[in-house]
């Protein structure tokens, strides 16, 4: 069970468009710049949070800025802007139905509840988390650093 790269990367890009507020442009390059991934690679990531509605980028110029207060961001919402199908990709169930196996034939059956239950937990636990919270550790975590 993995949760894609691009996740940790997007939520990477909305904190640092949150701290960058009133104090830089932010660009794909300057996130790229950050995060150590390709501008590409960002680009395709801004493009997906902007499509789903959470953040703003003026063509041409950048300047990418969120639009919605954090404390409204889910890590759900983040997560589900990036991989359209969602948390139902995360568990799979091997192809066999057509086998003449009497447990290739019913283990999809057998697996699809427990696997939905983990599904519905995953998806509850990441829609409680939101991106302020993240932005709340990260300044708890830069202070305390800061103070060692």
């Amino acid at each position: 069970m993995q949760i894609s790269i691009k996740c940790s990367v997007a939520v990477h890009c909305l904190i640092f468009i949150h701290e960058a507020k009133g104090i830089a442009k932010v660009t794909s390059n300057l996130l790229a710049e950050s995060t150590g991934s390709n501008p590409v690679v960002i680009r395709n990531i801004l493009s997906a949070l902007k499509k789903a509605g959470l953040i703003t980028v003026p063509r041409g110029t950048g300047g990418a800025e969120l639009c919605a207060d954090p404390s409204q961001i889910t890590l759900y919402q983040i997560y589900s802007a990036l991989e359209p199908d969602g948390v139902t990709s995360i568990i799979g169930i091997h192809p066999c139905d057509g086998r003449p196996c009497p447990v290739a034939q019913n283990i999809r059956k057998v697996l699809e509840p427990p696997y939905h239950k983990i599904e519905d937990a995953v998806k509850e636990a990441m829609e409680e988390i939101t991106l302020q919270s993240m932005i709340d550790d990260f300044h708890g975590i830069v202070q305390q650093s800061s103070t060692t």
